[in-house]
């Protein structure tokens, strides 16, 4: 079998000839109308009441992070089993990083220790739905953070096209953040959004992404702000593939229940539960035995596969040595990302599942 890459880009014809029609119709390139389609698309689809595309997924949490007013020295609590993104995001801004620890059932931020981690510093929690699965008590974050005076803030960026009881994920907090870089469900390269239902804190974030002024073209400021802004010619990518997306959806739905099925009752692998009512994965994730072992036996069979984020907190960038967090490092050391494209096909994820399952065995 050929190569079986762990993710591969999702272009097609209909990218490269709504690009081209762009480029002949004269468009200047720069952020305008394709960009506000692209934000209207954005906006239909989670049901959220404004949105506002940016340059990446980290700019988006940082504006995120400034409308609510988090600045230096403020605190903000970050799950240690993220996308550094994410801690990176309040340190761009002057604010401090404080890692918690996950829970085991989906890997996101668990609850309890987050509560724990809370000091008269704290302004913010940035809770991470990973891989399109967010903390069933999501709602106690929510009732949580409200009663503290703590803003709630989404990192989203793995998850659209999932959805909690029927409301999308990035909608519970006061603001959501979505990624659109080459992995994520719809890619424009490079590219992330905020939505939120809240009329001041989009005026607020419509101003920083604009180098704070006050309507485009304009140069009165009227507070500082920042060029975060978005391009058409991503924009006319989003479009295109936005009206991919709910295929796509669905598609991932079909893999994850696949992978579930040939992937049971393996000696030494264990599934990290999604309930496809609600979760489109973004990749489909295993916590393994002998993981080094299993990437080399399924690179030998041509598969490719990613392993886990580290705990983020003992990484070189922050750190922080002298801190523990067991239940990121014990998944970090066993989670294994497989192929994970809307393009892998029904007989590949076969394949793929075969392969683990015989190295199991011999194993």
């Amino acid at each position: 079998m050929d190569f079986i890459n762990q993710m591969e880009p999702s272009f097609d014809e209909k990218e490269r000839k709504a690009l081209d029609e762009y480029l002949l119709s004269g468009g200047w390139g720069t952020e305008f109308k394709k960009t506000r389609e692209f934000e209207d698309m954005i906006k239909a689809y989670t049901g959220a009441k404004h949105c506002w595309i940016m340059a990446n997924g980290t700019v988006s949490l940082s504006a995120a992070l400034m409308a609510v007013g988090v600045g230096v020295g403020d605190e903000v609590i970050c799950p240690d089993y993220t996308m550094v993104a994410t801690p990176n995001s309040a340190e761009l801004i002057g604010a401090k990083a404080v890692f918690v620890d996950i829970n085991r059932k989906d890997l996101c931020m668990d609850f309890e220790k987050m509560k724990a981690a809370v000091t008269p510093k704290t302004k913010a929690v940035l809770l991470v739905s990973i891989n399109g699965r967010c903390p069933d008590n999501i709602e106690e974050f929510v009732s949580f953070c409200k009663g503290k005076g703590i803003h709630l803030i989404e990192d989203a960026a793995q998850s659209l096209g999932s959805f909690k009881n029927g409301k999308h994920l990035g909608r519970f907090g006061e603001i959501g953040s979505f990624s659109f870089s080459m992995p994520k469900i719809i890619t424009t390269g490079q590219g992330g959004a905020l939505i939120t239902d809240d009329d001041e804190l989009s005026e607020k974030i419509k101003k920083i992404r604009d180098f704070g002024r006050d309507k485009g073209g304009s140069d009165h400021y009227l507070t500082k702000g920042w060029n975060f802004k978005f391009s058409d010619f991503q924009a006319v990518i989003g479009i295109e593939q936005m009206k991919k997306l709910p295929e796509r959806v669905e598609r991932k739905k079909e893999m994850g229940k696949l992978y579930d099925k040939y992937l049971k009752d393996i000696p030494g692998v264990k599934l990290v539960k999604n309930d496809y009512n609600d979760v489109a994965p973004w990749f489909f994730d295993i916590l393994c035995e002998k993981r080094e072992e299993l990437q080399q036996f399924l690179k030998d069979n041509n598969i490719g596969s990613r392993i886990f984020y580290p705990p983020l907190h003992s990484e070189p960038a922050y750190g922080y040595n002298n801190l523990s967090f067991p239940v990121t490092e014990e998944i970090a050391c066993k989670g294994l990302w497989l192929p994970s494209s809307v393009f892998v096909t029904d007989e590949q994820i076969k394949y793929i599942c075969e392969k683990i399952r015989f190295f199991y065995t011999k194993n």
